[in-house]
């Protein structure tokens, strides 16, 4: 009998978002879609163990910015001129009228500002990640060693800083990335100076080795030798280590939506994976539920995915907190993170729809993502 025509696993990853995610983002698809096929962007996470100064100045001179530190600044000007605007139209309002309605409105001015989110509170200043404009195609030169042989810069999707700077790590903390291979969150959790311990683990072994080569690439040996790193089953995490870390990363297994449409290579799609892919919101359930129970009551958890499925983004919350409650009688808040759309709108383009957390989506002017992030608090 003939065989049926083998198809691609990138033909049958499209198809499968086409039906999907064409009902979950409507018009928006199919842009995001075109942003999925062509060819992603990339930001370049300074190290901060090199001396940065003459790279930071052959970035700017390129037109690249750091997306990180730009934020707060231009979320600022916008605030101020806001505040302006407003007071000016209240100023006018109230020539008409009495001196007093000139306090109201004054006041007035003032409670919305105050009401407005602390829009660098929450940003870790260290991390330096520098990205051209929007539009702008141009590519980053590779990573060059210094005169240590540590590497300049490490290039990685931008929008996976995001959840790094959702966790703000505070000086002393007690971190873990449960899910740490390759190493760029790590990477970028290191960057931030202040991690009093930092635990990377990761089920692959092989996957823990490129872990280690990141480290040993970009990372100096005093520093390297505060991370523990480990191949353990991430589920079975809080057996080992519970309720003792401050913060915690769950950046989970997922669908991979870029690679699964761009690469036949390990794709999750692939027709013997079928069982594999149908369980994920399962593993990353569980290993929300492990980083939850590893975290300190007061601690905080960061849940990430590259997809845009929301049966393993918001889904998932959605049912760790109904089990944290139900089953360990832990209550979970599910943290607001809308600021993270104001402060970062020039650089990622984001998702409006979303129940719970944060997702950027993949778009042709600003190709990064997709990135969702949420972040609970225990």
């Amino acid at each position: 009998a003939a065989t049926a025509p083998r198809i691609p696993p990138t033909r049958l990853a499209l198809h499968h978002f086409d039906v999907s995610y064409s009902l979950q983002l409507k018009d928006l698809w199919p842009s995001v879609r075109a942003g999925l096929l062509c060819e992603q962007k990339y930001g370049a996470l300074l190290n901060n163990f090199s001396p940065v100064d003459h790279v930071t100045q052959e970035l700017e001179l390129q037109n690249a910015t750091d997306f990180v530190s730009e934020a707060p600044k231009k979320a600022q000007r916008s605030q101020r001129g806001a505040a302006a605007e407003e007071v000016g139209r209240g100023e006018s309002r109230s020539q008409e009228g009495s001196g007093e309605g000139r306090t109201v409105m004054q006041a007035e001015t003032m409670t919305q500002a105050e009401m407005s989110p602390p829009l660098h509170a929450s940003i870790s200043s260290n991390i330096k990640c520098y990205t051209f404009p929007r539009g702008d195609i141009t590519r980053f030169r590779p990573a060059r060693p210094d005169i240590l042989g540590l590497l300049d810069y490490y290039l990685m999707d931008a929008a996976s800083l995001l959840p790094v700077l959702a966790l703000n790590v505070q000086p002393d903390d007690f971190v873990l990335d449960l899910c740490a291979a390759p190493g760029g969150k790590t990477l970028a959790l290191l960057q931030t100076g202040v991690c009093g311990h930092l635990a990377a683990n990761d089920i692959s072994i092989s996957r823990t080795k490129r872990l280690h080569q990141i480290l040993h690439s970009y990372v100096p040996k005093e520093i390297r030798e505060t991370v523990s790193v480990t191949s353990c089953d991430g589920r079975d995490w809080e057996q080992l280590e519970g309720g003792t870390f401050h913060k915690v990363l769950v950046d989970v297994p997922c669908t991979t939506d870029r690679h699964s449409v761009m690469e036949d290579d390990n794709n999750i799609f692939h027709r013997r994976r079928t069982k594999e892919r149908q369980m994920l919101p399962m593993l990353q359930l569980q290993l929300l539920m492990a980083g939850i129970l590893a975290t300190k009551p007061g601690g905080e958890v960061v849940y990430s995915t590259c997809s845009l499925s929301p049966l393993q983004n918001e889904y998932v919350i959605e049912r760790a907190v109904e089990i944290a409650e139900t089953q360990f009688n832990i209550s979970i808040h599910v943290e607001d993170l809308s600021y993270f759309r104001m402060l970062f709108q020039d650089t990622f383009s984001f998702f409006l729809g979303c129940r719970l957390g944060e997702l950027v989506l993949p778009h042709l002017t600003a190709n990064f993502g997709p990135m969702y992030f949420c972040k609970l608090r225990r």
